[in-house]
């Protein structure tokens, strides 16, 4: 296995480092993953991030989130997040309000739209998602989770 990425981008020259590879190597294969995602999505007129965004706010319940929630709880910060939010309230993805009990507080919520936009895509998602990894063990899979934990450095 060693090898196969310095051939897959057609590398020359060693890398600076085992975790230069490594890092590499990650960023690379989350590349690899999103492709089907992203195609599924596609279908729905939805990047990854509003995706992300769809399924932290229907989480959330009606109560919502603020913006700040939300950005913490996406799996790839997306340093643009109200303009994001503006694009899917335009569509009627999702709503926005002032907390009542501080004013400066902005909350988003998952619209009747968002929901069901969001439950239209569920199978098709799940499917992607199984298929993309099904060449994997349950033990390989349940590995492959604790060392991507461990590169997160544990918190």
């Amino acid at each position: 296995m060693a090898g196969r990425l310095k051939r897959e981008i057609k590398q020359t020259k060693p890398f600076g480092s085992l975790q230069e590879e490594v890092v590499l190597s990650m960023l690379r294969t989350a590349d690899h993953l999103a492709v089907p995602m992203t195609e599924v999505l596609r279908e729905a007129g939805l990047s990854l991030s509003q995706y992300n965004i769809l399924r932290i706010l229907r989480g959330a319940g009606s109560e919502g989130l603020p913006c700040g929630e939300i950005s913490e709880r996406m799996v790839r910060r997306d340093p643009d997040l109200t303009r994001l939010l503006d694009r899917m309230e335009a569509r009627g993805l999702v709503t926005r309000s002032r907390a009542i009990t501080d004013r400066r507080v902005v909350l988003a919520s998952i619209s009747r739209e968002g929901l069901r936009v969001l439950e239209s895509l569920d199978a098709a998602v799940d499917a992607t998602v199984r298929k993309t990894l099904s060449h994997m063990t349950k033990d390989r899979l349940n590995a492959l989770c604790d060392l991507l934990e461990e590169a997160r450095g544990r918190e």
